[in-house]
């Protein structure tokens, strides 16, 4: 069982562009600089986040910046973003139902119940944590361990 890296890239992302704000233009080439990422990988991530309305992408010369509030963009709205349809498929059951065995026939009825109710276990925790929260997070880490110039990294990459 395992959530795309995608997700984990979309929040680097986002962290970034928040940190960003007035120091530089957010461009898909800083962003894969920053993530280690293919541009083309981060243009797909962009372009779903824009689609779902939590991030806004200036036209022509690019610049990404956030739609809403960190305190209101929650983890599972930016899975969401990504993978649409990804809590349904993260437990998977396999095909077996038109087999002869009893207990093929029978399986997916007996997993039904607990894979949504672990389904919406994680959903509820995604819900729960918010880009807000990621950003102290990320801000706390940082004054660990940079007890300097809070933006000097991403001033640096746009150098």
């Amino acid at each position: 069982m395992q959530i795309s890296m995608k997700c984990s890239i979309a929040v680097h992302c986002l962290i970034f562009i928040h940190e960003a704000k007035g120091i530089a233009k957010v461009t898909s080439g800083l962003l894969a600089q920053s993530t280690g990422c293919n541009p083309v990988v981060i243009r797909n991530i962009i372009s779903a986040l824009k689609k779902d309305g939590l991030i806004d992408v200036a036209r022509g010369t690019g610049g990404a910046e956030l739609c809403k509030d960190p305190s209101e963009i929650t983890l599972y709205m930016i899975y969401s973003a990504l993978e649409p349809t990804g809590l349904s498929s993260l437990i998977g059951i396999h095909n077996c139902q038109e087999r002869a065995c009893p207990v093929a026939k029978n399986i997916h009825y007996v997993l039904d119940k607990p894979y949504h109710k672990i389904e919406d276990s994680i959903r509820e925790t995604m819900e729960g944590i918010t880009l807000e929260s990621m950003i102290n997070d990320f801000h706390k880490k940082v004054s660990e361990n940079m007890p300097s110039d809070k933006d000097g990294e991403i001033r640096s990459q746009t150098d």
